[in-house]
């Protein structure tokens, strides 16, 4: 039995949630549902940003409204005009079989009197932001003096934003006897201040620990000097090729100027942030949920209605001014209970804002250093190696097979493996061997004296399997421990790729690893383990609550499939590109116009980000 029934739904919401594959209901949706049905209660629900809130709230709210009046009975109040957008879409897609219920989107950018139009015409329930919202009700467009509920969602980041006076005069204008509904990711003063001014013994509900982030994802940061901020990004890219992710900056000018470099450089990337059209921000949306961007980035405001699958990681490139705003940043990925990664690149004067992170989220970040060169070439030529295994075959190839063999008649296969990887492999590996190292020296969370190693020094090995085998990095390290007859800290800083993964222990343990490894036939497949040649990163030898320090299983990447009339095959995912007549670009970038874009004098272009975005991917590489 579906466990939503057990909840108290009618057959038309359980309709709706069966076409819409929803099985078992969040945390937050447990707990929430049942109390809003079953009473008539003010409600202040703490939860992390993508554990099911909008359901949450959205469920118990359709079942209560009167279909047959068509006069305002709901208002909801949202952030942003994505969020608002998301939040009206949601609700008419559960609200699908409740004939009459009509749900209108109020919010900035969009004609106002088309949306009073709507809301004339019979709109039990409107999503708003706070500012249209204050505007419409000035103008005398919208009555919501005899609403029955007011659902604040994210009211913890309205009032960041600065809609606090807003927020207290539209509340003023509803009947005291409605019943509130206030959701958040964290408890701030301004938002108890709200809660006690216009709710009576609200009823109250806590997923996790108050203001603490989400267990599914993993923080870790990297030091590095101030100039090498952005070179540390593009590193961190190339040594995750699958990833797919939100990169903050604190402001619309950095937001512009990171996306245009990354642009440049040869990701599929975009901004998104404030000085952008509505037109602009949706085709950039658009764009990103459906993977032709890899790299967003955005400034904290319009990342609020971000609400994308399968984001793995989430890139802090600056941290935020409010401490509090990094639950927001991180609540991008781990969704729906999968893993994700939270990264923050920080210099030595910022570390004290990573401890204060630490004891607002009560988790631990993991310090790890910038990968070098060649173990981003390590890591890319695996990647490559899997891609090519992986490749499915259009047998249309068949009939050039006879001129492409007569082409490689005098090659051995070991000859033609190592030449069709090159073609590839070569310019990545002669960019990286020109580049200095760019790890910042450890900060001084870390002691200064050689750690000392119980049993030995670490040892980092390479397996030849991976997320393909269906492990992510907490089933591959339980898989080790018990092959190997190992404890649970013998295994440690374990690290999934696609068709691959990393994984540390101690010394004593090699030969151990070796010998049982080696050869281990897994579901017909024989296992083959390598000693790697770095260490993994940090020295750190902690599990923080059982984390590894890569995280969990990727999908996506930074570098979607993008068509190209150059090199070998389709255009990749990962950092390795073939040669494009210059062996002087770095990898991943396009063969670019000869004109140069025109910057302002603050070093961001004068054209719009979603432009940009759109020449980028018009741009094809030459021939070679």
């Amino acid at each position: 039995m579906n466990k939503f029934e057990q909840l108290g739904l009618n057959e038309s919401l359980l309709l709706a949630i069966k076409d819409l594959g929803f099985e078992n209901p969040s945390e937050v949706q447990e707990k929430a549902i049942p109390v809003l049905l079953e009473q008539e209660t003010d409600l202040v629900a703490l939860a992390q940003t993508g554990t099911g809130k909008t359901a949450a709230f959205g469920f118990p709210l359709i079942q209560k409204i009167d279909a047959e009046d068509r006069s305002t009975q709901a208002l909801i109040l949202s952030p942003t005009r994505e969020l608002c957008l998301q939040i009206t879409n949601e609700i008419k897609q559960y609200s699908k079989y409740v004939k009459g219920l009509h749900t209108v989107a109020v919010y900035g950018g969009a004609s106002i009197t088309e949306q009073a139009r709507e809301v004339k015409r019979g709109a039990q329930i409107i999503v708003a932001t706070p500012g249209r919202m204050q505007d419409m009700i000035n103008r005398g467009l919208v009555n919501i003096k005899n609403i029955n509920y007011c659902i604040l969602d994210e009211a913890d980041e309205m009032l960041n934003m600065g809609f606090y006076e807003d927020i207290v005069s539209i509340l003023s204008d509803t009947p005291d006897e409605k019943r509130t509904w206030l959701f958040s990711a964290t408890m701030p003063s301004e938002v108890a201040r709200i809660a006690k001014k216009f709710m009576f013994e609200p009823a109250e509900i806590t997923v996790g620990h108050k203001n603490s982030g989400s267990k599914t994802v993993s923080h870790e940061f990297y030091v590095v000097n101030a100039r090498d901020r952005y070179e540390a990004l593009k590193r961190l890219a190339d040594a995750n090729p699958d990833i797919f992710s939100v990169v903050f900056c604190r402001t619309k000018r950095d937001t512009q100027a990171v996306a245009e470099k990354l642009i440049e450089d040869g990701y599929n990337a975009a901004a998104l942030h404030g000085d952008l059209s509505q037109a602009q921000r949706d085709g950039v949306m658009k764009s990103f949920r459906g993977r032709q961007i890899q790299m967003l980035v955005a400034t904290d405001v319009a990342a609020r209605g971000i609400d994308v699958d399968n984001v793995t990681h989430v890139v802090n490139y600056q941290l935020p001014d409010e401490i509090e705003t990094y639950n927001h940043r991180s609540g991008r990925t781990g969704r729906a209970g999968k893993l994700g990664t939270s990264i923050v690149i920080v210099t030595k004067s910022e570390l004290r804002k990573i401890s204060s992170i630490e004891r607002i989220i009560q988790q631990k970040f993991e310090e790890k250093t910038i990968p070098s060169g060649m173990e981003i070439c390590e890591i890319q030529l695996l990647h490559l190696a899997n891609k090519i295994h992986d490749t499915e075959i259009d047998h249309e190839i068949d009939n050039y097979l006879p001129a492409i063999e007569e082409v490689f008649q005098d090659l051995s296969k070991e000859e033609l493996i190592k030449r069709m990887v090159s073609v590839e492999f070569n310019r990545f590996l002669n960019y990286y061997k020109k580049k200095r190292d760019i790890s910042s020296e450890k900060s001084e969370r870390s002691s200064s004296e050689p750690r000392e190693i119980r049993a030995g020094d670490p040892v980092r090995y390479f397996v030849n399997i991976g997320a393909r085998d269906d492990f992510d990095w907490m089933q591959l390290k339980d898989f080790l421990k018990e092959t190997l007859d190992l404890g649970r800290d013998d295994v440690f800083k374990v690290d999934v790729k696609e068709g691959f993964s990393f994984f540390n222990t101690d010394g004593e343990h090699t030969d151990k690893v070796m010998s049982i490894l080696n050869g281990f036939d897994l579901n017909g497949r024989r296992i083959n383990v390598e000693i790697s040649k770095n260490d993994g990163g940090s020295s750190s030898r902690r599990d923080h609550n059982g984390r590894n320090s890569g995280g969990g299983r990727r999908d996506g990447g930074f570098r979607g499939e993008r068509k190209s009339s150059g090199g070998f095959g389709p255009r990749k995912e990962g950092g390795f590109r073939s040669d494009r007549n210059s062996s002087r670009r770095e990898p991943g970038s396009f063969q670019r116009d000869e004109r140069p874009a025109r910057r302002s004098s603050e070093g961001s272009s004068d054209r719009p980000a979603s432009r940009s975005f759109d020449a980028a991917k018009s741009r094809r590489p030459r021939r070679s």
